[in-house]
């Protein structure tokens, strides 16, 4: 069972989330905090007692845009710890859905406050403590569920990086291809590539970055070399055709 903190500085919006979570049978125990300093205190009693205690926290649910310090400010606070809760933000506000990510949130869930929605946020929750509680038998590489957050009508929701097949820039956004979609997000190519090194992709040219192993085909034609992905066709530039070649043409496990 789920040991829940839900922080809010509006006390409606706390109370209505409480009596959500609460009606969930996979929450065992949901408190509730009106400012980050509280949710601060709880948080630092629970990981004093350990994870096993009575007091101890599996997730909260925090709102972003607080008064003093934000949602955003506790989880960076947070992060540093051997233990941390996990964390599903939960706010009116679409913008900080990147920065949420990056600090590891488990979810982003967007006021006013569905149930079907908060019940696929707690089953994320569930999976990843479940997780957590096998991994020193069995470890699970972090990147094997990592994940980007993209719009669709209206909706946040997860697209795994394993499903993408490549990136395109589009001045400070970029496009992300799935074999069925394409989603932009607010995300510079440049720091998609920097983070997705570790998953196989690889920029060949200044506007796409590919991962090498949704690769089908690689073309030369007088001088020139391209990639097929898909139905999609893609130009290599000069300055980075040695680099790929060399990649595809590694020994798989090298």
């Amino acid at each position: 069972m789920l040991r829940v903190l839900a922080v809010d500085d509006e006390e409606p919006a706390l109370a209505e989330l409480l009596y959500l979570l609460r009606a969930d049978p996979r929450i065992g125990s949901a408190e509730g905090a009106t400012d980050a300093n509280q949710a601060l205190r709880r948080i630092g009693r629970a990981l004093e007692a350990g994870p096993d205690s009575a007091d101890a926290v599996d997730v909260l649910f925090l709102d972003i845009q607080m008064a003093g310090l934000t949602g955003l400010d506790v989880a960076r606070l947070i992060a540093g710890f051997a233990r941390p809760p996990l964390i599903v933000f939960v706010t009116a506000h679409e913008d900080f859905a990147v920065q949420a990510f990056d600090l590891k949130a488990v979810d982003y869930v967007l006021k006013p406050v569905r149930t079907e929605r908060l019940a696929e946020a707690v089953r994320r929750v569930a999976e990843q403590v479940g997780t957590r509680e096998t991994r020193t038998a069995r470890p699970v590489p972090a990147t094997t569920a990592e994940s980007i957050p993209v719009e669709l009508g209206g909706v946040t929701r997860l697209v795994a990086v394993s499903d993408i097949a490549y990136a395109e820039a589009q001045g400070d956004y970029a496009r992300l291809h799935t074999g069925e979609e394409s989603h932009l997000v607010r995300v510079p190519l440049s720091t998609l590539e920097e983070r997705w090194q570790q998953h196989g992709f690889v920029r060949i040219h200044r506007r796409h970055l590919v991962a090498l192993h949704r690769i089908d085909e690689l073309r030369l034609d007088a001088g020139s070399m391209s990639v097929r992905i898909g139905e999609a066709e893609l130009a290599v530039s000069r300055r980075h055709a040695p680099r790929l070649r060399e990649l595809l043409m590694r020994p798989s496990g090298t």
